[in-house]
């Protein structure tokens, strides 16, 4: 049996989809592979392979003894990804993400959830022959497409009309995410419902925070935001809304896009070229809020072409599924021990 060893501090900070992401891979590895796999958290004993989740300075440290065995690194951002999130001053911000870089290259092999991460790590001067692509996934049992009489229960909940036309956002309040779009978007539909998933996961850190927290306190008045909420209750907010938006200017492979997928809610995305390379086909893109207003226009008003975003929603949903990323961890875990 394959001892593997995770580490990670990711669900200390609620409302972040690194801690969705790992959750997700530890109960996949549980329930697919008990009789293959040996999951530990957080445990510093002999290992055949460390995953590191997190970034954390101690299990940096860790990195250096023997009994670690196959060191995997989860490169969920790069240093550039990070500008736009959080408020870090000079000369610690320099200091942090010189630090990000060598943590990466203290593994033995990386793991990126985009493809489009894998030549600017080799800018890093990390060998591409060391990097792996395997895409974020959700589970089934926890977002799913609900009957009718949920969706029209938990509409009725918030005292939102059944007949209102919904537009969700998800994630942390900050720029990278778009949400000033977003909150742009809501003032000029006025008759259209918008509901933003998603708090400051960091607090007062959030890049940014005084004048979202502004925001946050007199929102337009058809915007809702409904603070850092549990993921089991995230799946109510995809079903009841007619379109789900995420604006972020740069990304990796949000968990949010999947889960919205896997609830059969069609996606409108920031057009990045990121989203290309492994979701083309499967959403709506937009250039800017202009076009993000154009295309929510459209949709409202072509029921048929709706309706294919939810086809093309399930389609996406179908081929990052669980039950075949579970073979491409199992192949990766045990091509990994073999190189150990």
């Amino acid at each position: 049996m394959l001892d593997i060893h995770m580490f990670s501090s990711a669900t200390k900070v609620k409302g972040q989809g690194v801690g969705s992401a790992y959750m997700e891979l530890v109960r996949l590895l549980e329930s697919h592979f008990q009789n293959e796999f040996k999951v530990s958290i957080n445990q510093y004993g002999r290992a055949d392979i460390s995953h590191y989740h997190t970034i954390d300075p101690r299990f940096f440290i860790s990195t250096f003894s023997r009994r670690r065995g196959r060191k995997i690194g989860y490169v969920h951002f790069l240093p550039e990804t990070l500008e736009g999130s959080l408020t870090i001053p000079q000369p610690f911000k320099g200091l942090f993400y010189h630090y990000v870089i060598a943590f990466y290259r203290r593994m033995d092999h990386l793991v990126v959830v985009n493809p489009s991460f894998i030549p600017k790590l080799v800018a890093y001067q990390i060998p591409a022959s060391k990097i792996t692509y395997i895409p974020n996934f959700v589970a089934r049992q926890e977002f799913f497409p609900q009957k009718a009489e949920q969706i029209a229960a938990f509409r009725k909940q918030l005292g939102i009309p059944a007949t209102k036309f919904v537009v969700l956002g998800a994630g942390q309040i900050q720029e990278r995410k778009g949400v000033d779009d977003f909150v742009e978007l809501a003032r000029r539909n006025p008759d259209i419902q918008f509901i933003w998933a998603g708090g400051f996961s960091f607090g007062k850190m959030t890049d940014g925070y005084q004048r979202y927290k502004k925001i946050v306190d007199a929102p337009p008045a058809n915007l809702r935001f409904t603070g850092i909420i549990e993921r089991t209750e995230l799946v109510n907010y995809y079903n009841i809304s007619d379109l789900f938006l995420l604006p972020s200017y740069n990304e990796l492979f949000p968990m949010s896009v999947l889960e919205s997928f896997a609830c059969g809610t069609p996606v409108l995305l920031r057009d990045l070229s990121l989203y290309r390379s492994i979701i083309a086909g499967y959403y709506v893109a937009a250039a800017n809020v202009d076009a993000m207003n154009q295309q929510i226009a459209d949709l409202r008003q072509k029921p048929a072409a709706l309706a294919y975003m939810q086809q093309q929603a399930r389609a996406a949903a179908a081929y990052y599924s669980e039950e075949r990323l579970a073979k491409i961890w199992q192949q990766f875990y045990l091509e990994q021990a073999k190189e150990g």
